[in-house]
């Protein structure tokens, strides 16, 4: 009768802890068998390959030439099976350096605070994460996943949407007591007003009143290029900014910050998306990272 691949490894594996161990016993015990199955096991190999391949006595075993040629084989084959099974569990794990570009301060307060876990998750993944407010080129190979805000130019890249946040003008309580509060968008013609320096940032913010929306230009003496920064200048009752609500969130809910002219927040909403080269062969440390974000992010 011919035995399927599982039984006959199973077969392998009972010899090589016969001789292993020196004694069916041990070899069961090993295996979790009885030592008559294991006894068994030796007796069907023998009368398959009609040769002796132990000699038992009532003190030892002793592996015959025949024996000692198959257990050679037998460990040999076993240990290709380990090996096989081993890369095929390497690569359904994910793993090899995954290089990450975030915007400084959504980065610093929301993506760098997720590493942990992440690395927890996937303890075979090297994350490499550059914080920058300069634009990499994914496709160019400068990142592997790049987080961006806002509307994205059209490009091969595969973008997932993994957030969003809404932005509100604020200003510390004692920045307000020394120079009052504004209470129409264009008492801000008189108030130091910190903005982004961008190329794509205009020295203007969007209000809405009655309905309508509209955009203020206002002035002031310091731009920055991150969120964080312009957040700690209000903090420090420098001037007035209007930012992303997750950096200023914790300062808002203390009142170390004020928000300003709510009544004319046009609402506006900035999406954050996760991009990157997608395709049949993406790397799996690009997927599972860009689903852990989406799932911890939203």
């Amino acid at each position: 009768m011919r035995m399927d691949g599982a039984d006959r490894a199973r077969e392998l594996e009972v010899f090589s802890a016969v001789a292993r161990t020196g004694s069916f016993s041990a070899a069961g015990r090993a295996l979790h068998l009885t030592p008559s199955a294991i006894s068994r096991t030796i007796d069907r190999i023998e009368a398959r390959l009609g040769v002796r391949l132990l000699i038992r006595s009532t003190r030892a075993l002793t592996l015959t030439a025949e024996g000692l040629g198959y257990l050679g084989a037998a460990r040999r084959i076993l240990a290709d099976l380990d090996e096989a099974e081993r890369v095929i569990a390497d690569q359904g794990a994910p793993r090899g350096r995954l290089r990450v570009s975030a915007a400084f301060s959504h980065g610093r307060l929301c993506v760098v605070p997720l590493l942990g876990d992440f690395a927890r998750c996937y303890p075979h993944i090297l994350v490499d994460i550059s914080l920058t407010d300069t634009v990499v080129d994914v496709a160019g190979g400068q990142a592997d996943v790049a987080i961006r805000f806002g509307p994205l130019a059209d490009s091969a890249l595969t973008a997932r949407r993994i957030g969003e946040t809404g932005r509100s003008v604020v200003a510390s309580p004692a920045y307000l007591a020394r120079h009052g509060t504004p209470r129409v968008p264009e008492d801000l013609h008189g108030h130091n007003c910190l903005n982004f320096n961008f190329r794509r940032a205009e020295p203007v913010w969007p209000f809405r009143r009655e309905g309508r929306d509209y955009a203020l230009t206002v002035t002031g003496n310091i731009e920055a290029n991150n969120g964080e920064t312009l957040g700690q200048l209000a903090l420090d009752g420098v001037g007035i900014t209007r930012v992303g609500n997750f950096g200023v969130v914790d300062d808002l809910a203390a009142g170390r910050l004020v928000p300003l002219l709510e009544a004319f927040n046009p609402g506006d909403v900035e999406p954050i998306h996760a991009v990157f080269v997608g395709g049949a062969n993406m790397p799996a440390r690009v997927r599972v990272f860009v689903d852990f974000l989406a799932e911890r992010l939203r």
